[in-house]
Parts: structure tokens; C-alpha cells; sequence
């Protein structure tokens, strides 16, 4: 009884850093993506909240899943936190900045448009956001290949990305067929595992 209390004051105790946290992030990192790596380092290596790999299983659920990512990992990063209010908190601390910043934009469009320092200042943001994109492309990438070898991850990673250059299909049609090479690696793993 005694544990069960301490576990959810430490998950309220939670509630306003989740919340300021992902205000900040959102605030200040522009993109999806964006907040993916800011997140990973907030979370991971500030706070360390959570591992390197709980991250990436959180951000590769995200990406799977419908809807804007930064609420998503928002929403999971909460709710592991600090269960369903955390998840509220945090995705409130999210969503909040871009709705005030859109808000104004409606009122001041076209100044803003037609200002050539607003142009330059988001260019620069763009360049921010690739060097970010580049962090989480490493990290996925470190942890998809440690352990049992590469070879498969990286012929999968490459008939993904010639599906994606070379054909207009639906990514709807790699996301399965990449689902299920995963779950058949899987199989096969736990197979030699067993024998």
C-alpha cells in the first residue's frame, strides 16, 4: 500500500516538468523530427527518465502510428512518466505553443510573408532541424544494428529507401511489408534460439 502511494506522488511530482518540458521543446524546436531529438536528449540524457533504447522503441511506435509525432511521443513520454495526467500534461506542454504561435500568425499574415528577415530566420531553422534529423537518423540506426548483426537491417534499409525513390506506391505498402520482415526476423531469431 505504502509503495503503490509513493509510486504516485513520484508520477504527480512529474506532472509540471512533463508539462514545462515539452512547452520548452515545442517552443523552440520547429518540426517533428525536431522534437524527436530534442526530446531524446532532454528525456535520455538530462533527466534520464528513460534509456537509449526505451526512446527508440517510443519514437519507432510514434512514427508508425497516425497523427502528428510530436503528440504522440508526447503522449507516450508523459503516460510512461506518470501515467494518464502525465500524458495530458505533456501533450498540453506541446501543443500549446504552436496554437498560440498560429493564432498570431492568422492575425499578422501578410507582414510576416512578405518580411525577408522572417524568410532568412526559418532558413536558418531548416538547417537546425537537418543537423537534428541527422542525430536521430545515427540513433535509430546504432541501435536497429547492434547485436545480431547487419546485414539484414541494412538490405532492408535500402530496398526502403529505392521503394521510396523509384516508385509513387503507397508507403502504406512498406510500412506492412517492412512490419512483416521484422516479424519474420523475429521468428527466426527466437527459432535459433530454441534449437
Amino acid at each position: 500500500m505504502a509503495q503503490g502511494a509513493q509510486d504516485r506522488g513520484e508520477r504527480l511530482k512529474r506532472l509540471l516538468p512533463l508539462f514545462l518540458a515539452t512547452l520548452t521543446i515545442s517552443a523552440t524546436a520547429n518540426s517533428g523530427y525536431a522534437i524527436l531529438a530534442v526530446m531524446k536528449d532532454d528525456f535520455v540524457n538530462r533527466r534520464k527518465w528513460f534509456t537509449e533504447d526505451e526512446m527508440a522503441d517510443y519514437i519507432a511506435i510514434i512514427q508508425s502510428a497516425p497523427g502528428a509525432m510530436a503528440v504522440n511521443i508526447s503522449m507516450i513520454v508523459g503516460y510512461q512518466s506518470a501515467g494518464f495526467l502525465g500524458s495530458l500534461a505533456a501533450v498540453a506542454g506541446c501543443i500549446l505553443p504552436p496554437l498560440v504561435v498560429m493564432t498570431a500568425v492568422t492575425f499578422f499574415y501578410e507582414a510576416i510573408v512578405s518580411n525577408q528577415l522572417v524568410f532568412l530566420f526559418m532558413r536558418g531553422m531548416q538547417l537546425g532541424v537537418v543537423g537534428m534529423l541527422l542525430d536521430i537518423i545515427i540513433g535509430l540506426f546504432t541501435n536497429i544494428t547492434k547485436g545480431r548483426g547487419i546485414a539484414y537491417p541494412l538490405a532492408l534499409m535500402a530496398l526502403a529507401f529505392l521503394y521510396v525513390q523509384l516508385t509513387d506506391w503507397s508507403i502504406l505498402y512498406l510500412a506492412v511489408a517492412c512490419a512483416a520482415a521484422g516479424i519474420i526476423r523475429a521468428l527466426a531469431i527466437a527459432r535459433g534460439e530454441e534449437g
